[in-house]
């Protein structure tokens, strides 16, 4: 009984220790316990409810999804080691960005692959009047191709295509008149969607 209550105060210390710690990260941090706890502390500073927090596989298929309800501080552990050996990566969706950490599981083991942590920008769409503006960071100039298709009751005709490269800081006007539109913005192996109504 006193056994209990020593390795109890023990991870009371340890939870009250990593709750301060992580209160100062800057981002994304990943904690994992021991092996008789078996599960990583996922910590995010700076989220917004309504953020997506997923866990995809090495194909792309969303084994786990959350939506955050709290704007703040994410924290949360999660126990990978029951997954099958493969990849693995958390995908956190904000509003201007999508944040990717990979990790591989090999023998119930968990390794994180912070080398190969991703931050891929979102195309961001505002209208003013009759304009629309498209901006886009793009880091290494990757390329964003833009598709601008008119939507006609059931039907959509491609109105405008453009492909822009070798460029950091993306910028784009068009001037629409009234009506319905569809905006399908790519860029790295990635696709993004904008309805506009006029």
């Amino acid at each position: 009984m006193k056994n209990v209550f020593t390795n109890t105060k023990k991870v009371i210390l340890m939870v009250a220790m990593m709750a301060t710690v992580m209160g100062y990260a800057n981002e994304i941090s990943l904690i994992k316990y021991g092996r008789d706890l078996r599960a990583t502390a996922l910590t995010i500073a700076n989220v917004k409810e309504g953020n997506l927090l997923s866990i995809k596989d090495g194909y792309g298929i969303t084994l786990y999804k959350e939506v955050i309800e709290q704007t703040g501080l994410y924290n949360k552990g999660f126990d990978l080691t029951d997954l099958p050996d493969g990849n693995y990566f958390f995908e956190l969706e904000k509003d201007m960005e999508i944040k990717t950490i990979p990790f591989t599981v090999k023998s119930n083991e968990v390794t994180f692959n912070k080398e190969k942590e991703t931050k891929v920008f979102k195309p961001f769409v505002r209208e003013k009047k009759d304009l629309v503006y498209i901006t886009k960071l793009a880091p290494n100039k990757e390329p964003l191709a833009i598709s601008v298709y008119g939507l006609y009751g059931g039907s959509s005709e491609l109105l405008y295509k453009e492909t822009i490269e070798g460029v950091q800081n993306i910028e784009r006007a068009f001037k629409l008149q009234e009506g319905k539109y569809k905006i399908v913005f790519a860029s790295n192996n990635r696709e993004f969607t904008k309805y506009i109504n006029k």
